[in-house]
């Protein structure tokens, strides 16, 4: 008998490993050992996915032996990933997830690669944050949301125009997107214009620190922000939806948002809408007059879904108001700007900004080709016709001061392409059309611009057991054709290159490192703005003889990752030759900054720059009960030949704090440390360092199609006066002071 036994394991463990595959399952489930139906489960780097029964059950079968990021996502809940290694030894695994619908860190990305994978995995370091975070820092504008983020800072000219600051990069190096396409405002040209992104409608948002150029393009030459409502190419059955409503005292916010899907077999209907109001915010010094914001955003779409292709069509519109506090004061030339600290001006007149967008867009795909050279393909449609106001309000007359148009079509082709050995990428191509027009008080620019670009790009990773090597490279092409003869038709074309390493150090432990070439066209606005801009408080003049920038970069990451410990440090540099900058003008020679229209003269000039900086981000589980979590981040630049600093730089800050976690229930007091900044170019003011007392909470009550979450966020406890540095109007308007938000949101799947 102990024969047949012994020859019955040699055939077993032969065939096992000629046949060198395996099967994966397992389950899926929430709090108490709740099933979950219907959640995606992806073997990562085969693109394989199933999705869970009604027991929450999933399984794959053969599976080629090796190591796998397993990924699960399901609306609503935070996604979860797991490493396994599938062998002879363990040809049938199993792994089961128990996800939540909140925790300290997203762990998945789809823009850092163009491709689902763990943000562990990635070669850049990004910041995914959650619907349930998104809902306890609720705000019209995307700025607000994000900067608490490692390495994200705020520019702002008021609550309603904020926009994220990525490792001290802002303007036009800096991409945000909505669900991987362009969004089609002028946000990045002037401090006062804010993005017509809603937060409180995202599943989502996904920050890339660093060069995301390959990709996105030169643009991204500082980060990419992308605001993910819907990256779903599949469909289910049946409703699923949610319902959010925030609250706020500080400055009287109100909002509320909802979204339903509907899957009937291959189809899949959706529709979102969002509302949110807020009033003027209260300081420690009293309430800063029109700082009132609000927002409208209603998006409807339709999908087919079948196994092999997928086609979406989606059209939004988003309407927004909010005021530009003490605007007037520089439009009347400015005598008040250095008004000292500690006392609000009070004025007659108020500045308003007005925006519209509409946007058509149509994406969809092919995937499973089983093709030799393709395995997937992705493509991307969106036209948007953007617009805002510039209302200037007197005696209680509202008028239209000026207009800004701006058009925008813009397409993207993305091809998977099928494993070969070691080898996996993509590669594609993107271009897009923009027509920009100013019209009325402030024309920056005469006549209609039109811009054109067109780029191909790919990105290569070679996979070994413990390393992995990422590669690729860019080229693109943007011409500018104005309408007005006085302006210079320019044509601009670069190329983009990195190349990456990631090596694994231990189990769950990994450093990486990347070196990027990457170029960026000047901005329009940098080409041809002439006039006084109250945006970026200056009279600008353009210079249509710009050149391209060329940023050298290194950044190196050393990451670990357990079920108690994860933690990410960063260190980068960058230097960029032909440094875009604003050089203020002494025409006169009477030593002193000319000034025109009560602006200062600057000229957009080009100097050598350099950026360095570090990062730290790391969340630690004591015990079951109490956690802790800690971030830090700091960067320099300035000029290089003449040590000038560069304006607008983040200060050093440090975030540290407390969760303390009983079954579903969540509450995290932080304390906020940020240093004085005193390394300031001319005519910047230094800004005080200051701490801040912090305590978010949250509830959930999960069942097994239903979940209720309620957070409250309590913040400036000690209502402490404290400034923005890269506040336009910093001298003029402290941060808002003490309040709390809550939010309530109802998930059903």
């Amino acid at each position: 008998m102990n024969i047949i036994k012994t020859l019955a394991f040699i055939f077993i463990f032969s065939f096992a490993a000629f046949a060198q595959t395996g099967r994966i399952s397992g389950n899926v489930s929430y709090g108490d050992n709740t099933a979950l139906h219907d959640a995606s489960v992806q073997i990562v780097q085969l693109k394989r996915t199933v999705l869970t029964d009604d027991a929450g059950n999933y399984s794959f079968e053969n599976v080629p032996f090796g190591r796998y990021t397993i990924l699960v996502h399901i609306d609503g809940f935070a996604d979860a990933t797991k490493i396994v290694q599938l062998s002879v030894g363990t040809a049938a695994l199993t792994q089961d997830f128990q996800l939540q619908i909140s925790s300290l860190k997203e762990q998945v990305t789809v823009t850092a690669s163009g491709t689902e994978q763990s943000t562990f995995d990635s070669f850049q370091t990004v910041s995914s944050v959650g619907s349930t975070k998104i809902a306890e820092r609720a705000s019209t504008s995307l700025g607000e949301v994000l900067e608490s983020e490692t390495g994200v800072s705020k520019r702002s000219f008021g609550v309603g125009s904020s926009r994220p600051v990525i490792r001290g990069f802002d303007g036009d190096r800096v991409l945000v997107l909505q669900d991987g396409v362009r969004n089609g405002s002028i946000g990045s040209q002037s401090g006062d214009h804010g993005e017509t992104a809603d937060p409180l409608s995202a599943e989502r948002i996904e920050v890339v620190k660093g060069p995301g150029t390959l990709l996105y393009g030169s643009n991204a030459i500082g980060g990419v922000v992308n605001v993910i409502g819907n990256d779903e190419n599949r469909s289910h059955d049946g409703f699923r939806g949610f319902l959010t409503g925030v609250g706020g005292t500080a400055d009287r916010q109100g909002g509320v948002s909802g979204g339903l899907e509907y899957g009937y077999k291959n189809w899949l209907f959706r529709g979102n809408v969002s509302a949110q109001r807020t009033g003027d915010y209260n300081t420690p010094i009293g309430r800063v007059e029109n700082s009132a914001s609000r927002s409208n955003t209603e998006s409807f779409g339709v999908g087919y879904y079948a196994n092999k292709f997928w086609l979406n069509g989606n059209y939004g519109l988003d309407i927004r108001r909010y005021g530009i506090p003490y605007a007037a004061i520089f439009e009347g030339g400015g005598e008040e700007v250095r008004a000292a600290f500690g006392i609000l001006p009070t004025v007659d007149d108020d500045i308003d900004l007005r925006q519209r967008r509409h946007n058509f867009r149509i994406n969809g795909g092919f995937r499973d080709l089983n093709n030799p050279f393709l395995s997937g393909v992705q493509y991307n449609l969106d036209y948007t016709d953007y617009r805002h106001k510039e209302i200037e309000i007197a005696d209680g007359i509202a008028e239209t001061g000026t207009i800004f148009d701006n058009k925008t079509f813009s397409y993207r082709s993305l091809f998977e392409q099928t494993k070969y050995k070691k080898l996996t990428g993509r590669f594609g191509f993107e271009g897009f059309n923009r027509d920009y027009e100013v019209n009325g008080a402030e024309q920056l620019v005469v006549g209609k611009i039109r811009q054109n670009a067109f780029s191909a790009f790919t990105l290569q990773e070679l996979g070994f057991e413990r390393v992995k090597f990422q590669f690729g490279g860019r080229i693109e092409n943007n011409r500018y054709r104005p309408d007005n003869t006085n302006y210079s038709e320019r044509d601009f074309t670069g190329f983009s290159g990195a190349v990456g390493m990631n090596v694994g150090l231990w189990q769950g432990g990994a450093f990486i490192v990347n070196y990027s070439n990457s170029y960026r066209a000047p901005a329009l606005e940098e080409l041809y703005n002439n006039g006084p801009h109250i945006g970026t408080v200056t009279f600008e003049i353009g210079n249509q003889n710009l050149r391209n920038e060329r940023a050298n970069g290194i950044d190196f990451s050393l990451r670990h990752q357990s079920d108690r410990f994860r933690i990410t440090g960063d260190v980068y540099y960058y230097r960029i030759n032909d440094f875009v900058f604003f050089q203020y003008q002494d025409e006169d020679g009477d030593g002193e900054i000319d000034i025109e229209d009560g602006l200062p003269v600057a000229r957009y000039e080009q100097a050598d720059a350099s950026y360095f900086g570090a990062e730290v981000s790391a969340d630690v589980t004591f015990h079951k009960y109490v956690g802790g979590f800690l971030n830090f981040d700091t960067v320099r630049a300035k000029l290089i030949d003449n040590e000038q600093n560069i304006p607008r730089i983040p200060p050093t800050r440090l975030r540290t704090g407390l969760d303390f976690r009983y079954k579903d229930l969540s509450i995290r007091p932080e304390a906020v440390f940020v240093a004085d900044q005193d390394k300031t170019a001319p005519l910047e003011t230094r800004t005080a360092g200051y701490g801040i007392v912090n305590v978010a909470g949250s509830y959930t009550i999960g069942r097994q199609h239903t979940a209720h979450i309620f957070s409250v966020n309590a913040y400036n406890l000690t209502d402490r006066l404290y400034r923005n540095h890269l506040s336009f109007i910093k001298e003029l308007t402290p941060e808002i002071g003490r309040g709390i938000r809550f939010g309530y949101t109802l998930r059903f799947f």
